[in-house]
């Protein structure tokens, strides 16, 4: 079973953070992995098209972002960069080596890693 999910918030989902699952705002499933792969492609190309900057890796795991789309977190007392995120998985899980799209991996420029402290201590 492949799963395209889609999320938005504070942290890049290579991650996976404890309670990553929050952030899901659109999750689809698919039996066939050239059918999720193919839904992924077009999503990526639109979600490009919508935000000015990304990364993208081989893993089929994007994010998006525009440097004005920040929350101010009191806890931290700063400015968070929020991302929206594009991601194929495996059985709930990071697809295999073998299942990798190099052509994938490509970005317009570097993210910030500055996410809440708090957040991530909470977890």
């Amino acid at each position: 079973m492949y799963s395209v999910i889609e999320m938005y918030g504070d942290y890049e989902p290579w991650w996976f953070l404890d309670g990553w699952e929050e952030d899901i705002i659109e999750k689809r499933y698919f039996d066939d992995y050239y059918t999720a792969l193919k839904y992924y492609k077009n999503r990526w190309l639109e979600m490009s098209e919508a935000s000015p900057l990304y990364k993208s890796r081989s893993d089929l795991m994007t994010i998006f972002w525009d440097p004005t789309d920040q929350r101010w977190c009191e806890e931290c007392n700063e400015e968070i960069q929020q991302y929206h995120s594009l991601l194929l998985l495996e059985n709930e899980r990071k697809i295999p080596k073998t299942k990798y799209r190099p052509g994938y991996r490509k970005q317009n420029a570097t993210e910030k890693h500055r996410i809440c402290k708090i957040k991530v201590r909470a977890r």
